[in-house]
């Protein structure tokens, strides 16, 4: 942890306290992020402002809402950024006759190279955290799967665990990962996995 992300924690817990100098100097920090993000998802300026402007209101209103178990405080701005920004496209969608075609929403949700690094790195950290979170046997039949490319049968000797079981357990892995995504703001939810170990 950074002394950075220590910082931004402490102003977040000031923000909860009613400080509206914490208030003013996190919003100084981080509105070009978040407006940003915004930007890159609605392509329009006063929509990207109005977005930024409800999830600052919204940080204000409900920081004490901040888990620091679930991430850096930038990336809850930057998961609050996009989500909001997403769902500002789609009311703004559903509002119109014509309706925004598929790639027109992957188009106006492309990053540029500085945002994109910014938000893979973000989506590692999440990803981090929620292989953190699930069970281990869980998370080593996952890791071993998509970090280090191991085959179901190789897992299955490296772990002593029969076949099947490797299966279930990087079945259930995925699914517990995509609920923890879910419930940091980085995916749709979806169902649901059952806790298996």
């Amino acid at each position: 942890m950074t002394n950075q992300d220590d910082d931004a924690k402490r102003l977040v817990r000031e923000i909860a306290n009613g400080s509206v100098t914490a208030f003013e100097q996190f919003y100084e920090r981080y509105a070009s992020l978040v407006l940003h993000i915004a930007q890159r998802v609605i392509r329009d300026q006063m929509e990207a402002e109005d977005v930024c402007h409800d999830i600052f209101l919204e940080v204000w209103k409900k920081a004490d809402q901040y888990d620091p178990e679930r991430g850096s405080v930038q990336a809850w701005l930057a998961v609050k950024a996009r989500t909001r920004s997403l769902d500002r496209l789609r009311q703004t969608s559903r509002l119109q006759v014509d309706t925004v075609d598929q790639s027109q929403m992957d188009a106006a949700t492309a990053a540029d190279p500085t945002e994109e690094r910014v938000l893979l790195r973000l989506d590692r950290e999440a990803l981090q955290s929620a292989l953190n979170k699930i069970p281990p046997s869980q998370a080593r039949a996952v890791h071993g799967m998509y970090y280090e490319s191991q085959t179901h049968r190789e897992l299955s000797e490296k772990m002593k665990r029969p076949l099947g079981t490797v299966k279930s357990l990087v079945r259930y892995g995925l699914g517990n990962i995509r609920k923890q995504l879910s419930q940091l703001g980085w995916l749709e939810p979806s169902g649901g996995a059952k806790k298996h170990d």
